[in-house]
């Protein structure tokens, strides 16, 4: 009967994801990761971290951007040697560095002096043409795009928006809170507002459209996070970050490019970060009270067990079934979503043989609130 379970249990958990803890060498609270290939990857937080690996992970390098202390909530790599950070902020805290020589050096490309503005989040469609989003000022929405890679930032004019909800913006929690695709479409995730609603563009931000969704959203609730997987199917997660273990009403899918929403359901808590392996239906979906998977684009979901606290962030590397994680305390380590080698398990017996084999499994593998009050 032993060997019988024994050999259930392995066949399910050779199926699972793993995670493998790496050491960041910083205590800071981790908001935004950017992976790259299966060496290097990018990471960024609090106290002016900015981090990144060039092996994989076996360790990491703290990088010297600036002596000013900023919160950096998003950091957005082109490829191994250029990446974008975004600091957050009122006024002249929210800024966007940019290096080209893997860290060595930064320049400060984007100084707000507005002190209403305040940045949350960016993506970039390639190496030149990029988009930031801020929580709306005035009933307007604050979106800044590049055409240059950088050396110039231009708003949005706001004939070109519709008009914002009463305090309307992203939550700076995970970089995320935008998805591009192809050459010139990207939507933004919104909440904090009586409703949660998704800004969309097909002219790389020059017109927007704005569709309504069912998500909750209030004063610390909303959509944290938007990934599509082509240009039709899409998804968005969030909730309310002061109820970290509660899931309502806080998922939803799309099948028509982001112009409908519909709910559904699965998750097992507020989650602040969601991600697609690239050209497949598998999504990962975290936040600091866990993480849950799906390999059916989100209709139905298994939440991961046993590698303590959740994510804040995640990235999967281009065209990998792997990625980076981050959160709090420094935390960070690499999510696979291949399976798990057998002929390593350990020999144990009794009833601590499945928690210890869940726990080999899950590590075995080698291979944003309102930032204001969150």
């Amino acid at each position: 009967m032993l060997t019988f379970l024994l050999a259930i249990t392995i066949s399910q958990l050779a199926q699972l994801p793993s995670w493998i803890g790496q050491t960041s060498g910083v205590n800071t609270r981790l908001r935004g990761v950017s992976a790259v290939s299966a060496q290097v990857a990018w990471a960024s937080g609090s106290g002016s971290t900015v981090l990144r690996t060039d092996n994989g992970g076996a360790t990491w390098k703290k990088l010297t951007v600036t002596s000013d202390a900023l919160d950096f909530r998003d950091i957005d790599a082109i490829d191994e040697n250029t990446a974008y950070v975004l600091s957050i902020g009122n006024g002249p805290a929210s800024r966007i560095y940019k290096t080209l020589d893997g860290g060595a050096t930064w320049v400060l490309q984007f100084r707000n002096e507005d002190p209403k503005v305040f940045l949350d989040a960016m993506s970039f469609w390639d190496a030149d043409h990029g988009i930031v989003i801020g929580d709306s000022v005035d009933g307007k929405f604050c979106i800044l795009t590049t055409a240059n890679g950088g050396r110039d930032w231009s708003r949005v004019p706001a004939d070109a928006l519709p008009p914002a909800l009463a305090n309307e913006g992203a939550f700076a929690a995970s970089g995320t809170n935008i998805a591009v695709y192809g050459e010139g479409t990207a939507w933004i995730g919104l909440g904090a507002a009586t409703r949660a609603r998704v800004l969309r563009t097909t002219d790389r931000g020059r017109s927007w459209k704005i569709s309504e969704t069912p998500l909750k959203s209030g004063p610390s609730s909303g959509i944290f996070s938007i990934a599509f997987r082509d240009h039709k199917h899409g998804i968005i997660v969030g909730g309310d970050y002061q109820k970290e273990k509660e899931a309502i009403d806080n998922l939803a899918l799309t099948d028509d490019g982001g112009v409908t929403w519909t709910l559904a359901q699965g998750l097992t808590g507020f989650r602040s970060v969601v991600a697609f392996v690239s050209g497949t239906k598998t999504v990962v979906a975290a936040g600091p009270a866990g993480v849950d998977y799906s390999t059916n684009a989100g209709k139905t979901w298994m939440p991961l067990f046993g590698f303590g606290p959740g994510l804040d962030t995640f990235s999967f590397a281009p065209g990998r079934k792997f990625g980076w994680g981050a959160g709090a305390s420094g935390r960070i380590g690499r999510l696979g979503l291949n399976t798990v080698a057998i002929s390593a398990l350990p020999a144990s017996s009794g009833d601590k043989f499945s928690d210890n084999v869940n726990d080999f499994a899950l590590r075995a593998q080698s291979g944003r609130g309102r930032p204001r009050s969150q």
